[in-house]
């Protein structure tokens, strides 16, 4: 068996040396018989665009901590805990029949200053009193005025609503307790998911990127906001099918990190977007251009960059540095090391050197 062996890669020593002219067709076959077999495709052309991918956090695009605004009694809890609420929907009550006899009582005061109001300037108009005594009256009835407005506003206190849409925690109180008392005292805390925010960290150099594709399109920095289209996926997702709007960029670049924070808005009407989420964020950065694509798994690295394995001349391995770029349909994209002509090694790669010839075996790229 050893024998065989060393007369086979004598063999193959002799097909490099001399060309594979130098053997008989039985002797180029068992040579053949003991090469490598490797699978090769060849780049596929199709329109590539540039992206700028970062991870981002999502965050509600509103969040209220309501609180209790008078104090008293909190008597009723008028939602389920986590459930989404309409704007104007009751939440709690806190005591309402005790402000509305302060604001019963504040409205008879005011009545019956406002009537010595009047009979006073009857008075003041026969000489029957004096002005300060008209002058006294009008103040009483206007802080009496102001104590009834006081305790109206106490009274739309009693009763808090969600304002807006959103989901609302759970009840931080239970009815029973005493509110309110020496500082306000938290209730609940409720957020507006539609929209959602997802914030992102972004660089100096991919912000001039960003302005650099806008620009093209014609945005001015004016107008970048609101503008820049934003791709999103989550992370059970595939791709990135959900679209978004920059509508936030930091005015200053974090001296410490050298990034600068970035917010995007997204539609969530159907609630897939819940705060704490990491969100993939895509930005297209200009139109699309002719590329190269091959399976993401024929690329490999090194201390000197990314490369991949060809079949040359004589079906011999060759080392090819590669530029790579975005991800699309699952297939690397090529931005420069590659021909469409190029035979890439896709299966066989951990058995292959470069240097070695090899029996390569093709296979349509869209199919890998």
């Amino acid at each position: 068996m050893i024998m065989r062996r060393n007369y086979v890669v004598g063999l193959l020593a002799i097909a490099l040396a001399l060309g594979p002219g130098s053997l008989s067709a039985s002797d180029q076959n068992a040579a053949q018989a003991q090469l490598t077999t490797v699978t090769v495709v060849s780049p596929t052309q199709a329109p590539v665009s540039k992206f700028l991918d970062v991870n981002g956090t999502v965050q509600p695009s509103k969040t209220v901590n309501l609180m209790a605004r008078v104090s008293g009694e909190l008597e009723t809890v008028d939602f389920e805990s986590g459930s989404f609420v309409k704007k104007g929907t009751l939440l709690f009550t806190i005591e309402p029949d005790r402000y509305q006899q302060e604001v019963n009582l504040n409205r008879a005061q005011l009545k019956r200053m406002q009537s010595e109001y009047d009979r006073q300037l009857r008075m003041i108009a026969q000489n029957a009193t004096s002005q300060t005594s008209v002058e006294n009256y009008r103040a009483e009835r206007d802080q009496a005025l102001a104590n009834t407005k006081l305790a109206e506003i106490d009274l739309s206190y009693t009763k808090i609503t969600a304002p807006f849409d959103g989901r609302i925690g759970r009840n931080l109180v239970d009815p029973g307790n005493l509110v309110g008392y020496g500082e306000p005292t938290l209730l609940a805390v409720i957020q507006q998911l539609d929209p959602a925010y997802v914030y992102f960290n972004i660089n100096e150099r991919d912000l001039l990127q960003i302005r650099e594709a806008l620009k093209s399109r014609g945005v001015t920095p004016e107008e970048e906001i609101g503008k820049a289209p934003v791709m999103l996926g989550l992370q059970n997702e595939t791709g990135y099918p959900h679209w978004g709007t920059l509508d936030f960029v930091d005015a200053t670049v974090s001296g410490q990190t050298g990034t600068l924070q970035a917010r995007a808005t997204v539609p969530n009407d159907d609630r897939l977007f819940l705060p704490g989420l990491f969100v993939r964020v895509r930005i297209p950065l200009g139109p699309s251009h002719p590329g190269l694509l091959i399976p993401d798994r024929a690329i490999q690295s090194d201390q000197e960059g990314r490369y991949v394995l060809l079949v040359g001349d004589n079906d011999v391995v060759e080392r090819q540095s590669v530029e790579t770029g975005p991800l699309v349909n699952n297939q690397r994209s090529i931005v420069s090391g590659l021909k469409a002509s190029d035979r890439v090694i896709t299966e066989g790669l951990t058995n292959v050197a470069p240097g070695q010839k090899v029996a390569p075996h093709s296979r349509n790229s869209a199919s890998q």
